[in-house]
Formats: C-alpha cells, structure tokens, sequence
C-alpha cells in the first residue's frame, strides 16, 4: 500500500480528527454500564453517529495547505 505525500500531515485534517472522536465516542459505549443513570440511554450512539457525519462532510471540504 502507497500512502498520499501528504499522509504525514494527516492528524491537521478535520474528517482525520473527527473520525477518531466518533471511534472513540464508539468505543465508550463498550463502558455504558459503568456511566448508567447519569448518561441517557443513546446518547453515546446519537453523538458517535453526528460526529460521523461531521467528518463525512469535512472530508468533501477543501482545508488549507492540502490540495
């Protein structure tokens, strides 16, 4: 696998950090039983899920210094 010139600078773009907050956000539904009662139920998905679409969209948006 050949990775893009710019695959180094990777971590500056939006769709990059936004990505990984909605893998994390994810991954702590694992832990839901542990935040039961002060978390409402979904509330793990629903903030995964729009943080997922942010970064869907910030992948089509042009960002400075890449091309």
């Amino acid at each position: 696998m050949k990775l893009i010139p710019e695959a180094k600078r990777a971590g500056k773009l939006w769709s990059v950090r936004l990505a990984a907050i909605a893998a994390g956000l994810a991954a702590a539904e694992a832990s839901l039983p542990l935040w039961e009662g002060m978390i409402p139920d979904g509330a793990f998905a629903t903030l995964s899920s729009l943080v997922g679409i942010a970064a869907a969209v910030a992948r089509v948006i042009r960002q400075e210094g890449f091309a």
